[in-house]
């Protein structure tokens, strides 16, 4: 019976002051405006060397008795600089059911890698997740010694199992800048699809790491799981009718 795990992560830049003076001078080295500097430190939330995971959102969905698909459980885990390697998580529950837990960094990760060793035949479904997702887990999870228990980037970018990533099957593997195949965000697509779009609460991925600067991690978790239901209903449609 195939199993499926949907997932999406969201990230937030370490502070400018952790990085060295070196490290520092090598990012913004063709910045030559303070905009343009600005512009660079925004965009360090998308390198697992210069931000953290700040949120892992997971569906897990199978085939019931009569053939359908149907979501069996939902959870997420969210990290919060206020707590330590050792604290224990704590769990809470997300206005749409979904059990939260919150903890450490590292300790979410580890959380994370063990959830997928106790589904080593699920399926995993994404959005992009081949160009972010999962090498900024496998990174991230490296730098901060955390030992992967699923290669998430195994196989080659047009040919990879137990893997199903929206974004290639939309542009048929073979994406660009224009023309049927172009590469469209996933609100445009979404909407596209007449799917609600996790952004219609007012909530972006930009809005990300000011929301966990200030603490608000379940507002960022609410945020990635309305990412996750979104993916799973796009993937239930272009399972019916494109793959």
């Amino acid at each position: 019976m195939n199993e499926y795990i949907v997932f999406d992560i969201e990230t937030s830049s370490v502070n400018w002051d952790e990085l060295s003076s070196s490290q520092q001078d090598y990012l913004i080295r063709r910045a030559d405006t303070p905009d343009e500097i600005e512009k660079t430190k925004f965009e360090m939330s998308l390198s697992p060397f210069t931000a953290q995971v700040v949120c892992i959102g997971l569906i897990f969905a199978q085939k019931n008795e009569l053939g359908e698909l149907e979501i069996k459980a939902k959870s997420s885990f969210s990290a919060s600089n206020s707590f330590d390697v050792d604290s224990p998580l704590e769990k809470t529950e997300l206005a749409d059911g979904t059990i939260n837990l919150t903890g450490n960094e590292k300790t979410i990760l580890e959380k994370f890698w063990k959830t997928l060793e106790g589904h080593p035949r699920a399926i995993l479904l994404s959005f992009n997740g081949r160009n972010f997702d999962c090498p900024f887990l496998m990174l991230r999870s490296a730098l901060l010694r955390v030992k992967a228990s699923r290669n998430l980037m195994q196989g080659t970018k047009f040919n990879y199992d137990k893997h199903i990533d929206l974004a290639d099957q939309l542009t048929f593997f073979s994406g660009s800048f224009y023309g049927p195949t172009r590469r469209y965000n996933f609100d445009f697509y979404s909407q596209a699809f007449g799917i609600v779009s996790p952004k219609s609460s007012g909530v972006d991925g930009s809005m990300v790491p000011q929301l966990f600067r200030e603490g608000k991690t379940d507002v960022i978790a609410e945020y990635c799981m309305r990412d996750v239901v979104a993916t799973w209903e796009l993937y239930l449609i272009l399972r019916e009718y494109l793959m």
